[in-house]
């Protein structure tokens, strides 16, 4: 697996895990180990490798009541899908339908207006995350907006 958590040791404490991402599936996590930093996870239900090939490319989640505590002004990444994006003064720009994970800095794509922006999470850019009203405002760098 590949793991998408910061925090390994995660699958040590957790009993479920569900899989898929549109109607996850429960399945009971019997044993984890670690192998060259990564974690090999053992369900329950599944005996061989060949058992497990069925889920290839399926994603892991946990229950967000399980998850890692967030700190302060942290918050998930599919919370922010969705939100309405505008700039700070108050162009509506679309809606971020998708993030792009790089190993620099996350890439919000928004789709609206002028068909797709990708909009750089760095906090030069986003200038407020308001979960209340579903809104993320941002401030563009010069010629974000032309390309």
């Amino acid at each position: 697996m590949i793991p998408l958590t910061d925090l390994l040791e995660r699958f040590s404490w957790l009993d479920e895990i569900y899989i898929g991402e549109t109607s996850p599936s429960p399945v009971t996590l019997e044993s984890v180990r670690f192998h060259k930093g990564r974690p090999l996870l053992k369900f329950a239900g599944y005996n061989s490798r060949d058992d497990v090939e069925v889920l290839r490319g399926q994603l892991l989640q946990v229950p967000e009541d399980q998850a890692i505590p967030l700190e302060e002004n942290e918050y998930f990444l599919y919370q922010l899908i969705g939100l309405l994006v505008e700039t700070v003064d108050g162009q509506q720009l679309g809606t971020l339908t998708e993030i792009i994970e790089t190993g620099a800095n996350n890439v919000f794509v928004v789709r609206g207006i002028r068909d797709e922006i990708l909009i750089p999470d760095i906090p030069e850019v986003i200038s407020e995350i308001d979960f209340e009203n579903q809104r993320m405002i941002v401030d563009p760098l010069p010629g974000l907006l032309n390309a």
